[in-house]
């Protein structure tokens, strides 16, 4: 099914992965009224993982790009909640980003505004949200980033 959501992605030259199924003991989403809480989502592409840890082996910019593959991963498990039409979406509430950084580094909010700016771009207001920017020592398989979220549906 495509809709409004997935024709501006189509216009910016992108298409939404397939949802990622759960590496663990939990659920991809969970349902709530007319919430949606989607489990972290780590920077995984086509190529494989984004692995690698910023302010050693990834710049702020490299960060960047790892957070935009979680945000289409989120938008991915978003649309398998709503039965594949996107176009249920009708805001995206909060963001939980996590960032793989050294003691030193404190440019979390900027590699983590690779999902905000592109979740911007592509859903206008419906896509301003709250936000969380935290750096940690260590995420699973080593990736760059991890994103949560929580989404409005109709």
């Amino acid at each position: 099914m495509s809709g409004k959501i997935e024709t501006k992605l189509a216009e910016m030259g992108i298409t939404l992965p397939e949802a990622p199924a759960p590496a663990a003991n939990y659920v991809p989403f969970v349902i709530s009224g007319d919430l949606v809480f989607v489990s972290g989502q780590i920077s995984k592409d086509d190529s494989g993982l984004i692995i690698g840890k910023l302010g050693d082996t990834m710049s702020a910019e490299d960060g960047q790009a790892a957070a935009k593959v979680c945000a289409l991963n989120l938008l991915a498990q978003v649309k398998a909640a709503c039965g594949g039409d996107l176009d249920r979406l009708v805001k995206v509430v909060k963001l939980g980003g996590f960032v793989n950084a050294t003691a030193d580094f404190t440019d979390h909010p900027k590699v983590i505004n690779g999902a905000s700016d592109f979740i911007g771009e592509l859903l206008g207001e419906a896509g301003a949200h709250a936000r969380a920017a935290v750096g940690s020592s260590s995420l699973p398989l080593g990736v760059a980033v991890e994103i949560e979220g929580i989404f409005e549906i109709r």
